[in-house]
């Protein structure tokens, strides 16, 4: 009851007018203190709401819902689902806690918040609400894990063509996992895998990007940041960009799933923000200097080092910029 509730007064407060809590109460069967404290728990999600009195509830600024019915006629193939979701703890925690057989090749859920966010390495990922996307898509890897390698990668290419389709705005990557505008970080990727190293496996990957972030949520955020519409002359709509991102990923893991990695190469290092430039890689403690020059057909960062280049697999290790 209490998350229908809540999906009401979202609803009810989206387009950004004012709404009295009796109104409000009177449609949901609860009293205007119960209407109150709703609201309150709202704000805690990061929604802007501010009241009037004799006026009501008022968002701050309207809020594009998601629209499962836009998403649906956009995405080329309805064949395997995509929910959306107004609460959930995580987009990729709830597509792995249905494995194996829930699931179909290519499934997504969206959701307008996530009260449990994760990225790399167990950092959270600041979701506030009905403003970014927070996407996640299953993919059946027949061949084991080993095909998960480069699966980053390839995510990263299909959001860099969706987002220059939609918006015509250029956007960089970083290995193993970001996506960048002008050197500071847009969206970022996280891969969950299930499964052993020959056998078929599940994963589950899933993608944040900030499109229009909120003021009060920016200031939970400990490192550089920016927003795809601080950069779009085109007002972006959530629906329409998460089913281009739908389409553009469904096809660039098909192509990786076919050919390998090889075939995307010359994509990802025009794109490379830190290609043939001086870097550090962090492991634990340890760091080390030295010159990216770009991926392998692995997915492997090359990293030249006094002059020796070596492949760097995934794992913990964060890549940065030398100053």
């Amino acid at each position: 009851m209490t998350k229908a509730i809540k999906q009401h007064l979202i609803r009810s407060l989206a387009r950004g007018q004012f709404v009295s809590g009796q109104q409000l109460g009177d449609e949901l069967n609860v009293s205007r203190t119960a209407v109150a404290k709703h609201i309150k728990a709202l704000t805690e999600l990061g929604l802007d709401i501010y009241s009037v009195t004799g006026k009501g509830y008022k968002l701050a600024q309207a809020i594009n819902l998601l629209d499962k019915k836009v998403i649906d006629n956009l995405v080329n193939d309805n064949s395997a689902p995509v929910e959306v979701h107004s609460l959930i703890d995580s987009t990729n925690d709830y597509l792995m806690r249905r494995l194996p057989n829930q699931l179909m090749q290519g499934q997504v859920c969206l959701a307008e918040c996530q009260s449990a966010g994760r990225g790399r390495r167990g950092r959270q990922w600041v979701s506030p609400f009905g403003s970014q996307i927070y996407l996640s898509m299953y993919w059946y890897l027949e061949q084991g894990l080993s095909a998960a390698m480069g699966l980053s990668l390839v995510t990263a290419l299909a959001v860099s063509d969706a987002i220059k389709e939609y918006c015509n705005v250029q956007v960089q990557l970083k290995w193993p996992n970001d996506i960048y505008i002008e050197g500071v970080k847009l969206a970022g990727i996280l891969i969950d895998l299930e499964g052993q190293a020959l056998e078929p496996s599940h994963s589950v990957i899933g993608i944040g990007i900030n499109l229009n972030m909120p003021e009060q949520a920016a200031k939970a955020i400990d490192q550089q940041w920016t927003d795809l519409q601080s950069h779009s002359s085109k007002e972006v709509n959530r629906s329409e960009l998460s089913a281009c991102i739908i389409n553009h990923l469904r096809a660039r893991l098909v192509e990786h799933q076919n050919q390998g990695l090889a075939p995307m190469l010359d994509s990802w290092h025009q794109q490379d923000v830190f290609l043939d430039k001086a870097v550090k890689l962090l492991t634990g403690e340890r760091v080390t200097a030295g010159i990216c020059r770009g991926i392998n057909n692995q997915g492997a960062l090359m990293l030249e080092v006094n002059g020796q280049v070596t492949p760097i697999y995934g794992g913990e290790v964060s890549l940065r910029g030398a100053s």
